[in-house]
This record gives C-alpha cells, sequence and structure tokens, in this order.
C-alpha cells in the first residue's frame, strides 16, 4: 500500500490527511484536524496564523511518519498571501480576505486598466479581495525588494525553504495572464505592483523540495477549488460542478478560456485546472451565510444543533423569503440572522423570524444562486449540462443537496466530502507512478433527483433577483 499525506486547509478549519492507494483507489482517513479561522487584532483588522498551522502541520506530519507516505502536498483557500523580506522571513501578518482594507482598490485600479481590458488579461471575476487589489492597498515601501507567497506555497516554503508560485492558484490573483498562464507583464507595467515581487510558477506534480523528516513536499492544485474538481468523479463533458463548503464555487470544466464581454458582464472566472483545462465558474457566497447565523445564535446562548435545525428547516413552508446570497451585506463577519432580515423587509417579503424559517431561506437561496450559476455557464460556453456533482463539505448537507437538485432540475451526485484532500493525494500519487485516474475514489456519492416543477424556482429567483 502507497501512503501520501494531504494537508487540506480551509477557511474555519485544517486537516492532515492520510490517502492509501490500493488498487488504484484511494482512501482516506483523518490524522489531524484544528481550526484556522482568522482572528480580530487589537490593532484593527483580521489576520491568519500562519505559525500556528505551520506547526499543526508538522505535528501531523509527525503522526503520520510510521506510515512513511512517499510525499506531501498542501492546498488551501485562493488569494492570501505572505510577503518574505530580503533575510527570508515572513514580514508581517498574513492578512484575511475578509479585511475591508481592499475598498476603494479596484477603482483606484481603473485608473489605469478599465474592467473590460482587465478581463481580457486575467479572465478573472470581480471580487473586491482579489489579490491585485490586496497588493494595491499595501504601503510601497512593504513591497519593495520582497517576494510574495500564496499561502500554501508559503507553508511549503516554510517546510522546505524553496519559493515558487503553484499555477492553479497564482490563476486567482488577477495576475496571471488567463492565455498564456505566465504572469502578466503588461498589467503589471500598468501597476506599481513592481514585477520581482511574483516567484517563479510551477505546476501540479512539481516536486517542490524536502521537508520534515525527509518527506518530499510536493506542488499539487494547490487552490482547494482546483483539488476538488480534479476529483469530481465525472467523465466527459456534460456535467456541471458546486464546490462547496465555505464558498460556493459554481461552473464547468473547459478546455480553454472565455474571454468574452457577454462573460465578463456575468461576473465568471477562468481559473487554471490540472492538465490544462479551465474552471469556468462563478464565486457565490456558500455556507458562510450558515456557518456565520449558527456562530451568531449560540453566542446568544440559543444553543442552536446544527442537525435539528436542518430538520427543522426541512418542515418550513417553501420559497417563504429568498434573497441573493452575493449581496455584498452578506461578506464581512457579523450578525447574518439580522441582514438577511434587513434584506427580505427591504425586498417586500416575510421576515424570516426563527432559526429554522432563516436556515431554510439561506439554503433555498443558495439553491437558486448555483442554478443561476450553471445556467449561465452553460450559455456562455455553448455546454449542455445534465448532471451536476456536488462535492465539499455542503454534499453532507441533505437538504441543501436536494433543494439544489430542485432548483437546477437535475440529478445532483453528492460526494466526496474531503474532494479537495482527494484530489491533492490524487496528483502526487499520479506523479509519483502509483495511480493513473485522479478521479478514483472509495468515497461514497448519494444521489438527488428533482421533485416538482422548476417554474416555482424561477418565480422565486425572480422574487430575489437571481433572474
Amino acid at each position: 500500500m502507497d501512503s501520501f499525506v494531504a494537508v487540506d486547509l480551509g477557511a474555519s478549519s485544517g486537516r492532515v490527511m492520510l490517502g492509501e492507494v490500493t488498487d488504484g483507489r484511494i482512501a482516506l482517513s483523518e490524522v489531524r484536524r484544528f481550526a484556522t479561522g482568522p482572528r480580530e487584532r487589537p490593532e484593527g483588522g483580521l489576520r491568519w496564523d500562519v505559525g500556528e498551522m505551520e506547526a499543526e502541520i508538522r505535528a501531523g506530519l509527525a503522526d503520520t511518519a510510521c506510515a512513511r507516505p512517499v510525499s506531501v502536498g498542501i492546498d488551501s483557500w485562493a488569494v492570501d498571501y505572505g510577503l518574505l523580506g530580503p533575510d527570508g522571513q515572513l514580514s508581517g501578518d498574513v492578512r484575511c480576505y475578509r479585511d475591508p482594507r481592499t475598498d476603494g482598490m479596484a477603482e483606484r485600479l481603473r485608473a489605469t486598466v478599465d474592467d473590460a481590458t482587465l478581463y481580457g488579461m486575467t479572465g478573472l471575476q470581480y471580487l473586491p479581495f482579489n489579490t491585485i487589489y490586496q497588493l494595491l492597498a499595501e504601503p510601497p515601501e512593504r513591497l519593495a525588494d520582497a517576494r510574495m507567497l500564496l499561502l500554501p506555497d508559503l507553508l511549503a516554503y516554510r517546510l522546505t525553504g524553496r519559493i515558487g508560485a503553484e499555477v492553479t492558484n497564482a490563476s486567482t490573483t488577477g495576475l496571471l495572464d488567463a492565455s498564456t498562464r505566465r504572469w502578466s507583464t503588461e498589467l503589471l507595467a500598468r501597476t506599481p505592483i513592481p514585477a520581482p515581487l511574483l516567484p517563479p510558477l510551477r505546476g501540479p506534480g512539481e516536486r517542490i523540495g524536502v521537508g520534515p523528516g525527509g518527506i518530499p513536499v510536493v506542488a499539487v492544485a494547490s487552490h482547494d477549488t482546483a483539488s476538488a474538481v480534479a476529483a469530481v468523479p465525472a467523465s466527459g463533458s456534460d456535467f456541471g460542478y458546486i464546490s462547496c463548503g465555505t464558498w460556493s464555487l459554481v461552473g464547468l470544466e473547459l478546455p480553454s478560456p472565455v474571454l468574452d464581454e457577454r462573460a465578463r458582464m456575468a461576473n465568471f472566472t477562468n481559473e487554471a485546472g490540472i492538465d490544462g483545462t479551465v474552471r469556468f465558474l462563478r464565486n457565490t457566497m456558500g455556507l458562510w451565510l450558515l456557518s456565520e447565523s449558527l456562530r451568531v445564535w449560540n453566542g446568544r446562548g440559543l444553543d442552536v444543533d446544527l442537525a435539528q435545525v436542518l430538520t427543522a428547516a426541512e418542515a418550513e413552508p417553501a420559497f417563504g423569503s429568498v434573497v441573493d446570497p452575493d449581496d455584498p451585506v452578506f461578506l464581512t463577519p457579523g450578525d447574518m440572522p439580522e441582514r438577511i432580515a434587513d434584506v427580505c423587509g427591504r425586498t417586500g417579503q416575510p421576515v424570516p423570524r426563527t432559526p429554522p424559517a432563516v436556515v431554510r431561506t439561506i439554503l433555498e437561496s443558495l439553491a437558486l444562486a448555483h442554478a443561476r450559476s450553471l445556467d449561465t455557464a452553460a450559455r456562455l460556453s455553448g455546454r449542455r449540462i445534465r448532471t451536476v456533482h456536488l462535492v465539499g463539505g455542503g454534499a453532507r448537507n441533505e437538504l441543501l443537496c436536494q433543494l439544489t437538485a430542485d432548483a437546477c432540475g437535475l440529478p445532483v451526485h453528492a460526494g466526496p466530502v474531503e474532494a479537495s484532500a482527494i484530489g491533492n493525494i490524487g496528483v502526487q500519487a499520479r506523479a509519483a507512478g502509483m495511480l493513473q485516474d485522479i478521479r478514483s475514489s472509495s468515497a461514497p456519492i448519494a444521489t438527488y433527483f428533482p421533485r416538482g416543477r422548476r417554474s416555482r424556482w424561477d418565480a422565486a429567483a425572480r422574487r430575489a433577483g437571481l433572474r
């Protein structure tokens, strides 16, 4: 049996997973789990504790030593980075993308690069926290003589001492040319961002260096969504995917980017996948709305249990209220139930007053957003979608999976839950010559078939401005 280690970091928790490859199949076991959430600093701003993440990763690697793994790979969320000073040390904290420091940066960039030109270069969906805007918010002196490392590359550097930028994550920065998959020198020349800031690019499967205990560290599809899509158990070109967790990333796998004006106006992104593919998708606020609601309720002493409130939400009336999950009001941490109530009141809808009613509103709204993004992706790409694969933590949420099938009018295959870790390990195992099909997994898959008429969903979508 050959084993590999996946370090899979999410915005609320991280996992060190051991993957065993037997007869062309990947079987996972969790070795270590730890909290990763951003923390508010006394001086203001949200920061990630990279030192704590590194310590947890090293502890997890020590726990796997007896398995004698072939290699380890690291994936995480996108856009956030650390800056290395000339001495090779981390310069300052790693800021969280939800930190409001990027306010006004898009307008600043438009002074030299208009939106259509920027999209033609990078193919990237506008999000106010894209790396390019974070870098524009930095004091210029912090960027001079520095090197920028995205989070997985930063942690790989701290394990190996090797600098680089893995291309699937680099494609989320707003600095990578979507057609050439190289740093855009034309774009850099029109910004104050110094070109030497950006490290050499590397691809999934490349060996980075040697980590603790002599274990090789291998570049994987280090954007967790790229790893998750690599693990989608599908073949052919007629499927859509939803990588559902804190965010829902909804789209198609294509052979080349879609860079026309229609795609820009629909705010779709073209991110690099494995084997030269493009992840043509839209980022939608995902289960963040649910997790923040639970945090607020339990902080008030309501003791809301997730499983119980999901059961109660299933019994709530359908289409009581729906909201647009991508409303900017939902981006930052805070009182999500109150924000949902405010949006419903503004749009003339009934205001959900109880936790089950709020949860029903959240899940129906997410299902509608999933359907909208898949419909748009199919129209813009000329592809027909016959089935949907929903992977990631959201695959555990049976009500969300069923509502998504209903809203899309298509079968939804839910799982694997740990798709990012499976894709991470699959890239390593293939690079080692021990696996041919990255999509091979022993994880269970559940299928949900659409119920009722989609016309009711279309009416609800129009009410929320989702059509």
